[in-house]
């Protein structure tokens, strides 16, 4: 990852300055690509996919140079689940054999998702605690896990991904203002509400017979 950062450093390089903190060229290249992805999930358009892939790459650099391990690590994973999510989008189907539509989740596999999830966050804080020098690990780990569950549920078009992506985005808020990353801390706000406008258009595709 050093390597990576040495080669990426004219990216990090301050482009303008934010209430005293600098702002990367790297982090405003991220938020541009990072909005336009959420509009095509919003539309449901496969398109999402590599737009959060090259999100992801760019936002694993700009993470591990201010040392937040966690949410660096964290956009390998979704390169990983993007792949699968493209996939899913293109080809995957549903229970019933039918290509996969806009619907919600069972009871019980929320009441999985959920305990999964809580169950991940303190092992993934101690494992950052012990194995990084990250001075939030436990904060850190709770945006990270939920991010990933939210992924997957995005992937298989459960509209419920929208209210784990506003609980996630909140919290991220949160933890980039801590590390004064304003601009992106701006671009998660942003997000947080574009997770209820997304969640709405999801609820009316689902109520429209042809979904």
């Amino acid at each position: 990852m050093q390597d990576l950062l040495d080669a990426a450093r004219p990216l990090l390089a301050p482009a303008f300055s934010l209430w005293g903190s600098p702002v990367t060229w790297l982090e405003g290249v991220a938020i541009v690509v990072a909005l336009a992805m959420v509009a095509a999930n919003m539309r449901v358009r496969p398109v999402a996919w590599p737009l959060a892939i090259a999100s992801s790459l760019m936002y694993a650099l700009l993470f591990a140079d201010v040392k937040l391990y966690g949410e660096a690590g964290l956009q390998f994973m979704f390169v990983a689940v993007a792949l699968w999510g493209w996939w899913q989008w293109l080809r995957g189907r549903g229970a019933d054999g039918l290509a996969l539509r806009v619907r919600s989740m069972p009871g019980r596999l929320r009441w999985v998702a959920g305990a999964a999830t809580l169950a991940a966050w303190p092992l993934l804080g101690l494992l950052l605690d012990r194995a990084t020098d990250s001075d939030v690990p436990y904060l850190d780990a709770l945006p990270t896990v939920g991010s990933i569950a939210g992924q997957i549920l995005l992937a298989r078009k459960y509209i419920e991904n929208w209210t784990v992506w506003a609980v996630v985005n909140v919290l991220s808020v949160g933890l980039f203002v801590y590390k004064a990353l304003w601009l992106t801390a701006g671009l998660y706000a942003l997000f947080a509400v574009l997770s209820v406008l997304g969640w709405r258009a999801w609820q009316a595709r689902l109520q429209a017979p042809s979904t």
